[in-house]
């Protein structure tokens, strides 16, 4: 029985000690917002007067340093995406290493240093993928049988196969398709190897659609001796007769023609602009956020030093007492 005393008054003196520790913690916070409070009121005239610089100095900060942010949308042409990832790349890396005799003589943007990176990344779109590539499609149907099919939609061996891709990059300040998107296209569009790639994939589009118009030519001529067929030589066919297959035949040729033309539109450029959006404005990060963030700042430096100091005297008084 006196166990079982003894065990029920351990246990009221250690929640009584947690009491006392968990008032003593919220005692000590209180104390430290009173002294805080304290700080403020004492230095209120030089808080206000280190906001008011920092607020400024923000401000202009802002105004001086607006970011913006651009997208270039691009179909690389000739099984040339290895290639402009690689200029892209290369451009990247010169920004980093500013070295901006290289972005403006070898590149031709017009205001280098206001240049702040750039990058590449396909667009996912399967469908856009598998459009008119029955072999595409297969190939898709194959890898999904063995893993999720939006991993497999992501990864560098399919994404980089994607027909577009976006071109982002950053500047200080607002910057015009003259300065930065003629010149950065251009360069892309510079390589001699594939400029001799595309004159042939041009030349064999132009060979196959004169091909096909002449099969077509023929088949309206076959047609039209059946239309003035008349009396007892008129023929009749059924849907399954050669006739049927000669006119879906000419069906598919005309709708490959159709395609062609599109691809000689998009053709005319190794790497091919669809469209580019400029001048958005970044709010990222710290970005137009500097007339809060420094005053914030150079008031909690102020706190941190005065600490130091309060820290110190106290220090001091110890050692002297």
């Amino acid at each position: 029985m006196s166990a079982k005393s003894q065990n029920n008054d351990n246990q009221e003196i250690d929640l009584s000690q947690i009491s006392k520790r968990i008032g003593n913690f919220f005692e000590n916070i209180s104390t430290r917002i009173f002294k805080m409070i304290l700080f403020f009121k004492r230095n209120i005239i030089w808080v206000g007067i280190l906001f008011i610089i920092g607020a400024g100095a923000g401000y202009y900060l802002d105004k001086i340093g607006k970011v913006y942010d651009h997208q270039i949308i691009v179909s690389p042409n000739f099984g040339s995406v290895d290639y402009m990832n690689a200029k892209i790349e290369l451009i990247n890396s010169k920004v980093e290493d500013g070295d901006t005799l290289f972005l403006k003589n070898i590149i031709g943007i017009k205001d280098p240093t206001r240049f702040r990176g750039i990058t590449v990344a396909p667009i996912t779109d399967v469908y856009k993928f598998i459009e008119n590539k029955p072999q595409n499609f297969e190939l898709i149907k194959l890898m999904a049988e063995d893993g999720d099919v939006k991993k497999i939609a992501n990864e560098n061996m399919t994404s980089k196969n994607y027909p577009y891709h976006l071109i982002s990059f950053s500047t200080v300040d607002k910057t015009t398709d003259a300065n930065t998107v003629r010149p950065i296209l251009n360069y892309l569009n510079n390589s001699d190897y594939y400029k001799k790639i595309q004159k042939e994939y041009v030349a064999n589009i132009r060979i196959k659609m004169a091909e096909n118009d002449s099969i077509i030519s023929q088949i309206d001529g076959l047609l039209n001796s059946f239309n003035g067929t008349t009396g007892d030589k008129m023929v009749y066919y059924s849907e399954k007769s050669q006739l049927s297959d000669v006119i879906k035949t000419k069906d598919q040729l005309v709708y490959e023609q159709g395609i062609h033309r599109i691809e000689l539109v998009n053709f005319d450029k190794i790497v091919k602009e669809s469209s580019s959006t400029l001048n958005v404005r970044n709010t990222k990060a710290i970005n137009g956020k500097k007339k809060i963030i420094l005053p914030l700042l150079l008031i909690l430096l102020f706190v941190i030093i005065g600490s130091v100091k309060s820290f110190y005297k106290r220090q001091m008084a110890k050692m002297n007492s």
